[in-house]
Formats: C-alpha cells, sequence, structure tokens
C-alpha cells in the first residue's frame, strides 16, 4: 500500500484520483464526444474507425469494443463518462452497473434494494493492525430523505 495513497487498500474498488484522470483523459473526453447526436451515429457506424481517431491506448480502446466497463475503469475511465457508451447502447446504467459486477440487471437490483453488499470481507486488502487505521468508513446503507 503506498503511504501517500492510503485508500488503495479498498479491494475491488479503483478510486478515481489525479492519477487515474490523467491516465484515462482520452477516454473520458472520446466518452463525453457521444453527448452529440452526430458523434453516436459515426461511432455507431464503424466503432474501431471512430476510437481510432482519440489518442487513446490499444487497451483503452479494446475495452470500449468489449463493453468491458471494469477493464475500461482501470485504464482510467470515469464511470459517469463511461455511461455515455451505455446510453449509446440503450442501456441503463443499472444494466451497466449489474454489468460489472456479474450479475444480470434483476439480481443487482435486488442486491441494491436489499442494502447493498456486505461489507464483510471487503473492508480493507489486509487485515493486519496497520492497515486497521486505514479502514473506510462502514455502516448501514444511506438512504436519502424525501425532500
Amino acid at each position: 500500500m503506498s503511504l501517500d495513497k492510503p485508500y488503495l487498500d479498498v479491494p475491488g474498488t479503483t478510486i478515481f484520483d489525479a492519477e487515474q484522470s490523467r491516465k484515462g483523459y482520452h477516454l473520458n473526453q472520446f466518452c463525453m464526444s457521444l453527448m452529440k447526436a452526430a458523434n453516436r451515429e459515426r461511432f455507431k457506424a464503424n466503432e474501431r474507425a471512430y476510437l481510432d481517431e482519440w489518442p487513446m491506448t490499444e487497451e483503452q480502446k479494446l475495452a470500449v469494443l468489449a463493453r468491458d466497463l471494469n477493464r475500461c475503469i482501470a485504464a482510467g475511465g470515469n464511470i459517469y463518462f463511461l455511461a455515455k457508451i451505455g446510453a449509446t447502447d440503450g442501456k441503463s446504467f443499472q444494466q451497466m452497473a449489474g454489468s460489472m459486477t456479474g450479475m444480470s440487471e434483476e439480481q443487482y437490483r435486488d442486491m441494491m434494494i436489499a442494502g447493498g453488499r456486505s461489507v464483510e470481507g471487503n473492508r480493507v486488502v489486509g487485515e493486519d493492525g496497520d492497515a486497521q487505521a486505514n479502514r473506510q468508513p462502514q455502516g448501514q446503507p444511506t438512504r436519502l430523505a424525501s425532500i
């Protein structure tokens, strides 16, 4: 674990920090381009050709083509930008999140309605005394109150 990034000990979690932002800049800009109908049409007509217009890494392009959002995140993608790919494909955010967890949309929805994933075993990578100090706060799922 990096001393300057104590948050790296959260298993299965990629924190979108400044380093990730730099790494995924062009990937995320590509995603934002999909906000324009003309760009969505160009992308859908020839995905590879459209991706090749962007100075993305080959890994980023392959992750997009495979619609592997976990790979996209590892390559610097931010889920809020990546959602534009899902929208282009006619997918809901819930469908996208389900695909990232290996669950169906229904299984993912049911899990979230039931309060989300258990924190047991998912708090830190190491369970030694040093890791204890770096644990992220855990508690009951927060429910947003109606205003």
